[in-house]
């Protein structure tokens, strides 16, 4: 497939363009239809929402507040109510505004405080907040601010008040990739090759956009679906396509054909592309096992997007290389390949020299990157699960200063009332038991519809209080079954507490079947028990790291003033369950893209120390540069607007970096260091019964006549020989290296005073031996090796022809 695309690349790119444009129309034209559904199964807060939206259908509009103070007087002054009386009338003139309950009116005296500065009125749309349109809302907003003057302030809260102040969709996004790019080019040091990875990825994105958004009028879809797939869509996809151009890069530095690199990248690191691509919808497919329809439609959203990113990194990505071709690589690399010819590339660097110095001290370095994630795991043990709400938005925004002085006005808790639905029976007598009750500081009761009567409890404390919890708890357990009365405690407060602890209550069977399935998939493409036994374990520990950075930025309030965000606050209850999905898969990547390495390494040499140091010699530099491009997209979406997006966002940011730069970098070669041989063990009755998944491709034989790969079961061998000029002179220093067709480094050796070289070969086959030294053109022979060593000589001329250029 990666050949037909490089070579029909014109094709492949009008596919994909006339799938932008069509699903970009089509979206445009059906619009969105987001909806978020958290209504849960069997529990309290549910069966209370469900005879409220019986018995009062009318109220199905969102009710959002406009609030004002003075400073002095009181509200009911002439000279205040002759400024609010009016904007309040001309509100409820507007179409779209179904109701306005104003202080002012016969029935409104509740909706003044006690000391009378603080006053509120209602408005009530005709639509839900989503469907509420901006304009409308703006109209609302700035009639109610042209009231304000000296000694006056008007705020105004509410979800559709919130809706107005996100800022525009896509500077997220534009920031991530803005981000990613700077970190592409100073890899690549090629604009053209910078450009790839963010073309695919941005072209995975919009359709996985698009079609999501047309799903939401199938399906129910939230609306913080869309911004987990580009969160988790620009990460994967720039990632992805980064793998596979950086193995092209690699092949045609080592003096392959651009279409040979393209197609040999794809059937390497687009194998372990399509793998992770995989384990990352698998992961994501385990939201499933919640039983929440809430997370439905983001398992939905991301997965979709992910099998783009796949798609778009497998179809796309060649076809850009095809109208490419040798621009791949920056003009100095294009120079100094003519000019020296093929560079076989060994590791060096840091890379290289951190690889050894891991393996010459596996127990200290373990040692220490597990105490440093110890550490940072600590604060999850006093993790809390609930709501964020307005109180939680930035001390400049209205529906902030909306919540404040409603809190202040009429208490903490008055802006997370609970709702007690009463299904028949004596309502006044829970009335009456509920106002005795610790906790409580207003109650009433509205008047029946259809044998239905709401009480409308405000706690004492604020919804966000652990107090107003054991209160909830409190009312259901004593207080209403004490009463004799059916009745059901619900109202937004408690309908997060419910699916809290629902989500507590699920996630370890979550978490399981995550683990299980990746353990799985790792045990049939490695061959092995210990590599994915080791790589669930550290799933959980990075898990648990982020987590602790997670609390300690987000409950506890550190940093959250220098990342500009708002009040601290409990950690939104879905936000486990959609990190630890991403998280694992995410995870699982790089595992994948580390561990074939050095399964490839080990499958060929059966060294275990030798496999793991070139495993992370190879793999942790585009590693760690995939992870800085990952924690750019993530962390930008702190300016998304949206608590949630940023929590996800600094969540994976931290466990991205985490996850690269300690355990996969540090961590997990130690620890494979340390089990030596037995990272390999699988019993043997498994082996037989487990299919064969490769994520690394078999060697593929020479397409020469005479390179014919003979059937031989010997073990490995070598070859030797001398490295002369024509007049016999013997070469020192000439690079010797020795690769497989696909291109894989098998060994490198540099030929001694009188010229002699000795290269290890791992078994019979069909090899690349390339040859370079100072002065002379660069050679590549294909050598056919059978059991027994190869004696094979190499001439340098001075005036030859270079053999790969």
């Amino acid at each position: 497939m990666a050949r037909w695309c490089y070579r029909h690349r014109l094709v492949v790119l009008l596919l994909w363009v006339g799938a932008l444009l069509g699903l970009g129309f089509a979206g445009s034209a059906a619009g969105t239809n987001y909806a978020d559904t958290f209504t849960l199964p069997n529990t309290d807060s549910t069966r209370a929402y469900d005879l409220m939206e019986k018995a009062f259908p009318e109220r199905s509009g969102d009710t959002d507040t406009v609030v004002w103070k003075v400073d002095e007087g009181s509200v009911r002054d002439d000279s205040v109510r002759s400024r609010i009386a009016p904007a309040l009338e001309e509100i409820g003139r507007m179409k779209g505004v179904g109701d306005v309950s104003s202080p002012y009116a016969a029935q409104g005296a509740t909706q003044i405080s006690e000391n009378g500065r603080i006053a509120y009125a209602q408005v009530t749309f005709t639509e839900q907040a989503n469907g509420v349109p901006k304009e409308l809302v703006q109209d609302v907003v700035d009639t109610s601010q042209d009231a304000e003057r000296a000694g006056l302030q008007v705020e105004l809260g509410g979800q559709a008040i919130t809706r107005i102040q996100e800022p525009p969709t896509g500077i997220a996004e534009m920031v991530g990739i803005m981000a990613a790019a700077v970190v592409l080019f100073l890899a690549f040091g090629s604009l053209f090759a910078m450009l790839l990875p963010l073309v695919v990825a941005i072209a995975a994105l919009g359709t996985g956009l698009m079609a999501t958004s047309l799903l939401s009028h199938v399906t129910d879809v939230p609306e913080v679906a869309p911004l987990l797939g580009s969160l988790i869509g620009l990460g994967v996809g720039i990632d992805y396509a980064l793998f596979i151009v950086t193995r092209h890069r690699r092949g045609i530095l080592r003096g392959m054909k651009p279409e040979e690199s393209a197609v040999t990248a794809l059937n390497t690191s687009g194998r372990a592309v399509l793998f992770a691509g995989g384990t990352v919808c698998i992961a994501l497919a385990g939201m499933l096992v919640m039983n929440m329809r809430f997370l439905d439609g983001v398992v939905v959203a991301t997965s979709l997007t992910v099998v783009l990113s796949v798609l778009a990194a497998t179809t796309l990505l060649p076809a850009l290389l095809g109208l490419l071709g040798m621009r791949v690589l920056s003009r100095k690399q294009r120079r100094r390949l003519a000019a020296t010819g093929p560079e076989p590339a060994e590791a060096s660097g840091l890379a290289a020299r951190w690889s050894m110095y891991v393996q010459k001290r596996p127990r200290s370095i373990a040692a220490g990157a597990l105490v440093v994630m110890v550490i940072l795991a600590l604060p999850v043990l006093s993790i809390r699960l609930g709501a964020t709400d307005q109180g939680n938005h930035k001390d400049s925004t209205t529906t902030r200063q909306a919540y404040d002085l409603l809190a202040e006005g009429f208490g903490p808790g008055f802006n997370g009332p609970l709702q007690v639905v009463v299904d028949g029976g004596d309502a006044d007598a829970l009335v009456s038991a509920i106002r005795s009750t610790e906790g409580v500081a207003q109650v009433a009761a509205a008047p029946p519809s259809e044998g239905v009567t709401v009480i409308q409890v405000v706690p004492t404390t604020s919804p966000q209080s652990e107090k107003t919890d054991q209160l909830i708890d409190r009312l259901r357990d004593d207080v209403i079954p004490e009463s004799g009365t059916e009745a059901h405690v619900g109202g937004v407060t408690a309908v997060f507490k419910d699916f809290a602890a629902v989500t507590g209550d699920r996630l370890p069977y979550f978490v399981a079947a995550i683990i299980t399935l990746g353990f799985l998939l790792l045990m049939v493409a490695f061959r092995s028990l210990v590599v994915p036994l080791t790589a669930a374990l550290m799933n959980l520990i990075a898990a648990a790291a982020s987590f602790g950075v997670l609390v300690a930025i987000f409950q506890w309030g550190w940093g959250t003033g220098l990342l500009g965000l708002g009040k601290e606050g409990p950690i939104t209850a879905f936000l486990p369950v959609i990190m630890l999905s991403l998280l694992f898969g995410l995870s699982m990547d790089y595992q994948v893209f580390l561990v074939s390495r050095m399964h490839e390494e080990w499958v060929h040499t059966k060294d275990n120390a030798r496999a793991v140091r070139v495993g992370l010699a190879e793999t942790s530099r585009v590693i760690n540069c995939a992870a800085l491009i990952m924690i750019c997209v993530f962390s930008a979406f702190v300016l998304s607007g949206d608590m949630e997006g940023a929590m996800a966002g600094i969540g994976l940011a931290a466990a991205v970096a985490l996850d690269a730069f300690i355990l996969r970098t540090a961590l997990v070669p130690a620890a494979m260091h340390l089990l030596g041989n037995s990272n390999w063990w699988l019993p043997a009755g498994l082996e037989k019964r487990l299919p064969h998944l490769a994520v690394e491709p078999r060697e593929e034989e020479v397409s020469e006549p005479h390179a014919r790969v003979p059937d031989a079961n010997g073990g490995s061998t070598v070859i030797h020989g001398f490295v002369r000029t024509p007049d016999g002179a013997p070469v020192e220093g000439a690079a010797l290296t020795l690769l497989s067709k696909g291109g894989r480094q098998l060994d490198r050796v540099t030929s001694l005073a009188d010229g002699s070289y000795i290269v290890s070969v791992p078994s019979a086959g069909s090899y690349l031996l390339a040859v370079t030294a100072a002065e002379h053109p660069s050679r590549a022979r294909h050598v056919m090796v059978g059991a027994e060593p190869l004696v094979y000589d190499v001439e340098l001329a001075e005036d030859e022809v270079d053999a790969v250029n």
